[in-house]
């Protein structure tokens, strides 16, 4: 399941933890310890937010919704 979970994390786009724990059959609280594993071992790493603005940043529809400090934005090691 951890690789099924680093295949979505590489395909990209927004994806919230109910998505990705319909899409791999779990509970969020599975995918919540799973990204917190895979960002320990240094298979992901997590984005933080930049304080110099989102232009031309890929993730800036992600950085704009509601409640900053509420979601996370995870990439492969390796991707920039």
């Amino acid at each position: 399941m951890l690789e099924q979970l680093v295949k979505e994390i590489r395909a990209g786009g927004t994806l919230e933890t109910g998505d990705l724990a319909a899409r791999l059959g779990t509970t969020p609280q599975l995918i919540e310890v799973m990204l917190e594993h895979l960002q320990r071992t240094g298979l992901i790493q997590a984005y933080v937010r930049c304080n110099d603005g989102c232009q031309g940043c890929s993730l800036q529809d992600a950085c704009k919704k509601p409640a900053p400090g509420t979601i996370r934005l995870w990439q492969t090691k390796g991707e920039s």
